[in-house]
């Protein structure tokens, strides 16, 4: 069980994230620069592995200000980092909406051309879901790969992925993905072929004539039937232990938030969790589920959740939505907040759109500004202005994790019922049920029990109730 919310530790002797060992296990294999080995014949791209080295960034902008386009560039090339890869150069271009054939216009296809040539880059990134022609026409005019930002999303989720559900998820979201943009190139695009039209194959040649990509599209499909199957069975181990949690009414707290907010930090400095921290985006993908106490000795649980992101691809969503009901189901939600972000605005938008899709938007919210530590003041008191009930916290240094505490205990579902009760001392397990799921009122020893007055839930309420004593009564 963890320990009730005590007094900050001195970050000298302890450190909040516990050794990182999973971080010190990710950081042993990292790509080197100079040591590519990818093809040039790109006739199987849409099998190899993304090895994003050398990368050239391309957005549209269509709407909003130039601030908001930088902000949306900037993210894209922390993605790009995440995954393992090198940003040479960027390119925007400003237009009412997306070239329908190839994204951005002809004369930009010319210019990341050139860009390409000129850099030795191997890898065009579009900010955007590209469509199946787009992606298609983009790769042959430029020479080299494109990739848009859901795959590059999904190649992160796939590098960060530990548990066997988390995989499962991350390989289902790529297959659904995947299924509208097979693509072949000359003889890849037929095997066998039927009547006449065989001729000149000889014997064996003849057959359904189903192509490659037929076939391909056959094997995906029955591999998302596997893997849902698969999900089928992990959800049922899920709603088991949450289950058990309701069955003993212990209230629950989801950490929600915008991706690299500082989320697991918070997990760890709550409750001494020791999850993997690290400054990139999407570090966490498994939920990490840890009892924790307030300081009057009721028991709940923190649930720390996979991080959202401005468009958020919607196969990850839909992959993701067994881990994203710890989020809909939860009692209450800390949503983070990177305080030091340029546009921590547009991460509280991003982050309550992602959950109103997925159905918490009902679940009552606690605001959290983390990182105040390393915020412009002038953002924090914009923030303040906009977020008077918010929290301002540091997970690193810990500051305002007391205040935190606090919001966090007195916005807990309390028991509903008030009972006054004369608990014999053999009973103690009784006593120790008040503890965890109720909350004492008042208690006091007499010669034949414990007298206590406290708020429980009803099941306890009626275990007590052979025990209840009138006010007068002692």
């Amino acid at each position: 069980m963890t320990e009730p919310f005590l007094e900050e530790p001195d970050p000298e002797i302890l450190d909040p994230d516990g050794d990182q060992q999973d971080l010190a296990d990710r950081l042993s294999l990292r790509r080197v620069a100079g040591m590519s080995t990818q093809l040039a014949d790109i006739s199987e791209v849409e099998y190899r592995e993304l090895q994003l080295e050398r990368v050239v960034l391309v957005s549209v902008w269509t709407s909003g200000s130039e601030a908001e386009v930088d902000n949306a560039l900037a993210e894209l090339k922390l993605l790009a980092e995440t995954a393992g890869s090198e940003v040479l150069d960027a390119l925007v271009q400003r237009r009412k909406a997306p070239d329908p054939a190839t994204f951005i216009g002809r004369g930009k296809v010319d210019e990341v051309r050139q860009v390409v040539i000129a850099t030795g880059a191997d890898t065009v990134i579009c900010d955007g879901e590209l469509e199946p022609a787009q992606l298609r026409n983009l790769e042959d005019r430029v020479g080299v790969k494109v990739i848009d930002r859901t795959a590059l999303i999904l190649d992160i989720f796939a590098q960060h992925a530990k548990s066997s559900e988390g995989k499962a998820q991350v390989e289902l979201a790529q297959l659904q993905y995947l299924r509208q943009r097979l693509r072949g190139w000359g003889g890849n695009l037929s095997r066998q072929v039927g009547g006449r039209a065989a001729a000149g194959a000889g014997i064996g040649g003849r057959g359904p004539g189903e192509t490659k990509i037929e076939t391909d599209r056959r094997r995906i499909k029955t591999r998302i039937a596997i893997l849902r199957r698969k999900l089928r069975e992990l959800d049922s181990v899920r709603e088991t232990k949450r289950s058990q949690r309701t069955r003993n009414q212990v209230p629950s707290a989801a950490i929600v938030g915008y991706t690299n907010a500082g989320k697991s930090s918070l997990l760890n400095r709550l409750t001494g969790a020791g999850v993997l921290v690290e400054d990139a985006l999407f570090a966490t993908l498994d939920p990490t589920t840890r009892r924790s106490q307030t300081e009057d000795g009721r028991v709940f649980t923190l649930t720390d959740t996979v991080g959202f992101i401005r468009h958020l691809p919607h196969d990850l969503v839909e992959a993701f939505r067994s881990t994203l009901e710890e989020s809909v189901l939860a009692d209450l939600l800390l949503h983070v907040v990177d305080g030091s972000d340029p546009d921590p605005f547009g991460q509280v938008t991003a982050v309550r759109t992602v959950l109103t899709e997925i159905g918490a938007a009902e679940v009552p919210e606690q605001l959290v500004i983390n990182k105040i530590d390393a915020a412009d003041p002038d953002m924090l008191l914009a923030l303040r202005g906009r977020f008077p009930e918010a929290v301002f916290v540091s997970a690193r240094t810990g500051a305002g994790m007391d205040e935190l505490r606090a919001r966090v205990e007195e916005r807990l579902p309390r028991p509903e019922l008030e009972v006054r009760a004369l608990v014999p001392y053999d009973r103690g397990d009784l006593i120790n049920r008040i503890h965890t799921t109720g909350e004492f009122v008042s208690s006091e020893h007499t010669g034949h029990g414990t007298l206590v007055v406290a708020r429980v839930n009803a099941e306890l309420a009626g275990e007590l109730a052979r025990y209840s004593t009138d006010v007068g009564d002692s």
